[in-house]
């Protein structure tokens, strides 16, 4: 049974081996292994995942069940329109289907008291993820060009839910 806690520093490299391992079974049939390596390389290195930890406004979570870390999210708030952005939310292919991407998006949903809205950005590809984003409320509220950040050149749906406070 996993259970949702709070991560730490001493979870840095579970979290960066759940993240290689999602990225790898779910992406590199949409960008290629070396877009993919490159990816994990930068957006989940130890320093971002540090970057994630420290930050005052956001939350980062995991699924633990004393032996893994089986999934993690992370969200943060979004500017002062009271919306939650969420980053990351990525269960280990072999965890899926147990529950933990339901709890650990629950968990999300109730980290940010005054929060309206959740928003998150998902390759339109992606429709195993898509599928469970609908399936927990939300609902597709526009598309970027640059997923992620900077200038990134993946597009993504972007969907949004409203919070019930």
């Amino acid at each position: 049974m996993f259970f949702i806690r709070s991560a730490s520093s001493r979870d840095i490299d579970a979290i960066r081996e759940v993240l290689a391992e999602t990225w790898r079974a779910t992406y590199a049939q949409f960008y290629g292994a070396a877009k993919v390596e490159e990816i994990i390389a930068d957006w989940h290195s130890e320093a971002a995942i540090k970057a994630c930890l420290a930050r005052p406004d956001g939350e980062f979570l995991v699924a633990d069940d004393g032996k893994m870390i089986g999934g993690v999210a992370f969200a943060s708030h979004s500017g002062a329109n009271s919306t939650v952005s969420l980053h990351q939310l990525y269960v280990r292919p072999e965890c899926q289907g147990l529950g933990i991407g339901r709890d650990l998006f629950a968990e999300i949903e109730t980290c940010f008291p005054g929060a309206k809205k959740l928003s998150l950005e998902v390759d339109p590809g992606n429709e195993p993820a898509i599928a469970f984003y609908r399936a927990h409320g939300m609902t597709e509220a526009g598309r970027t060009d640059n997923c992620g950040r900077g200038e990134s050149g993946i597009p993504a749906l972007i969907m949004e839910k409203t919070l019930v406070g």
